[in-house]
């Protein structure tokens, strides 16, 4: 399965959501995309986005941009999975994309709530 993490750039992604999703069993399994893992250069997404199984979206911080990709890939139809850190306020209008909402406490409940999302969703695959 082809897996794209989307993000808002208002945050150390790479220390809080990167480095943690690389230490993911399923991380050997799936082809993870963060995209800007190796460069800080915007990943060309537009170019790819009938190419993935499952969009997961950290939506903790607000995003313009974040919002925009993720309303490329919903007129793809690819599925859309968004995960928050508890006490985050998420964008309402994430609802027009999406149905599935996942509240993490901490890196470590978050790492096991996506495997059970990625498990899940390869399963109904």
């Amino acid at each position: 399965m082809k897996i794209y993490i989307s993000h808002s750039s208002g945050f150390d992604f790479k220390g809080e959501l990167y480095q943690p999703i690389r230490k993911l069993v399923l991380n050997k399994q799936h082809e993870i995309i963060l995209p800007h893992e190796n460069s800080g250069e915007p990943y060309l997404v537009k170019d790819n986005l009938p190419k993935f199984d499952l969009i997961l979206a950290e939506v903790s911080y607000p995003s313009t941009g974040q919002g925009i990709e993720l309303d490329w890939f919903s007129i793809y139809k690819v599925p859309i999975a968004c995960f928050y850190k508890k006490g985050s306020k998420v964008s309402s209008s994430l609802k027009t994309i999406s149905n599935k909402f996942i509240e993490y406490l901490d890196t470590a409940d978050m790492i096991k709530k996506l495997e059970i999302l990625i498990q899940s969703f390869n399963a109904k695959n």
